[in-house]
């Protein structure tokens, strides 16, 4: 696969470069973010079962996670509770996303484990990935190259003003 060269990352890659040193032993990179680390590690919002994270290796531009703070790579392990905060924090990443990014569309799911394509197969955690018409361009097909247009710190932003003023119009 060809790699498109974007300087503009490397602090944002840099921030995650040494991750799997700072979680414990058997601890995925998802146990392990303090609070005060969240505008630094690109965590948009934290609920009391789970909360939603920005991908470091995105699909597409806007690509979410909802992570589970309970480390689990099985989904029945994961309470009732859990599961419905799962869905409502999903609700409201898509509303912030049409928002701020006004995509077409979206997947929403989870790779199960490392044969279904799962990198952190040992922490559970579902993908929100915007869509648009088109999106599947001439790069990847016959360049194998994706394009990711949009600057991750303004997205971060973006996305996390909209989901505080979501969360805020469904309390009023």
């Amino acid at each position: 696969m060809h790699k498109m060269h974007s300087p503009w990352r490397e602090a944002y890659m840099d921030t995650f470069k040494d991750e799997k040193k700072k979680s414990e032993p058997g601890r995925s990179v998802f146990a392990d973010i303090p609070p005060e680390e969240d505008e630094e590690r690109y965590v948009l919002h934290r609920a009391e079962k789970c909360f939603i994270i920005m991908n470091l290796y995105p699909y597409n531009c806007g690509h979410l996670m909802i992570i589970p703070y309970r480390q689990t790579p099985d989904f029945s392990e994961l309470d009732n509770e859990t599961k419905l905060e799962i869905m409502q924090l999903t609700d409201i990443s898509m509303k912030a996303l049409k928002r701020t990014l006004k995509p077409h569309g979206f997947n929403f799911g989870a790779n199960l484990g490392k044969v279904a394509g799962g990198s952190v197969d040992t922490h559970i955690h579902f993908h929100i990935v915007p869509r648009w018409e088109g999106d599947t361009n001439f790069m990847p097909v016959l360049a194998d190259t994706k394009v990711l247009s949009n600057d991750m710190r303004k997205s971060y932003n973006n996305l996390r003003k909209a989901i505080r003023d979501i969360l805020q119009e469904e309390q009023a």
